[in-house]
């Protein structure tokens, strides 16, 4: 196995008494997507500070890349980062602003439509930034990341202004990097979109982890359940209770009876029913999604 991209031990810190980021230990796959996941003040952004050497950490150590971040400079030229709202020239065009980025970094410029193409930029590449929309803007942003060729890309809400359209091309865009070989950590507080992309998962709230490993183990340890829905709604309670009786635990909803169980237990639920003279129109399996899983965690530490 490849060394972790990033180790954290007992990385802190406090701004006078707010305690932003609290003795966090994390370590991130290399080769992966991971997403790093919280509300908005969860400490998602200082942390990723402290990682590109912006914030000086109050205590604890980190490594990025094998280096320790108390030396920035041995590892940042290998990490591109697009960190909260992207800032450039607004008269510049897009391509001239990351060709001054490119110069500034000692980069080669022929990166620079590459980058552009891979965001879907191309065809806007020479038009002001100032024309450009706040989705635009954010896909350039994530260009600039792009533009050294790095080991680890790390992006602070890269679908932030994106549309439908956009967001999905960002998707696709992530997944391109790491089969390309590259690592991308990306925090997001919309949950629904850290789910599609991501197969490692960092949980943070009020400063603390609550959960890291991979989202298939996350939404594994939820309870699943099993939709049934039979023929007659008159049926609904007594197959509720049919469940029950067999140990799972059930609730009606309408005509819907949600039973408690994987979906190991979907045929003798249907073999339960048959013998009780209940005969479904519908069975379906249903995992937790992420939002439920993080608020199920959250709860529980609360």
């Amino acid at each position: 196995m490849p060394p972790p991209a990033v180790v954290t031990v007992g990385l802190t810190k406090h701004f006078g008494a707010l305690h932003a980021v609290e003795r966090i230990d994390i370590e991130l796959p290399t080769g992966v997507v991971s997403g790093f996941v919280g509300p908005n003040g969860a400490g998602k952004t200082t942390t990723i500070q402290m990682l590109l050497g912006l914030l000086r950490p109050t205590a604890g150590s980190a490594r990025v890349l094998g280096q320790a971040i108390a030396t920035p400079d041995a590892y940042l030229p290998r990490v591109g980062a697009l960190i909260e709202a992207p800032t450039f020239y607004p008269t510049l065009s897009g391509a001239r602003n990351l060709e001054v980025l490119a110069r500034l970094g000692r980069i080669d410029r022929g990166r620079v439509a590459r980058t552009l193409e891979l965001v879907g930029l191309t065809e806007r590449a020479h038009s002001q930034v100032r024309t450009y929309s706040l989705g635009m803007k954010q896909r350039l942003g994530v260009a600039a990341a792009l533009l050294p060729d790095p080991e680890l890309v790390i992006l602070d809400e890269p679908t932030n202004g994106l549309d439908p359209a956009g967001t999905r091309e960002m998707r696709t865009l992530l997944r391109e990097l790491v089969d390309g070989g590259m690592t991308v950590f990306v925090s997001s507080h919309v949950l629904s979109e850290i789910e599609t992309i991501c197969d490692h998962l960092v949980l943070i709230d009020h400063g603390q982890i609550l959960f890291q490993g991979s989202m298939a183990a996350l939404l594994d340890a939820q309870h699943a359940e099993l939709l049934a829905t039979p023929e007659h709604a008159r049926d609904a309670g007594p197959l509720a209770e049919l469940c029950a009786s067999a140990g799972k635990q059930a609730r009606v909803d309408g005509e819907l009876v949600h039973v408690v169980a994987g979906e190991d237990w979907a045929a003798e639920l249907n073999r339960r029913a048959m013998a009780a003279g209940i005969t479904l129109r519908g069975l379906q399996a249903k995992r937790a999604s992420l939002e439920e899983a993080f608020f199920a965690i959250t709860d529980r530490e609360r």
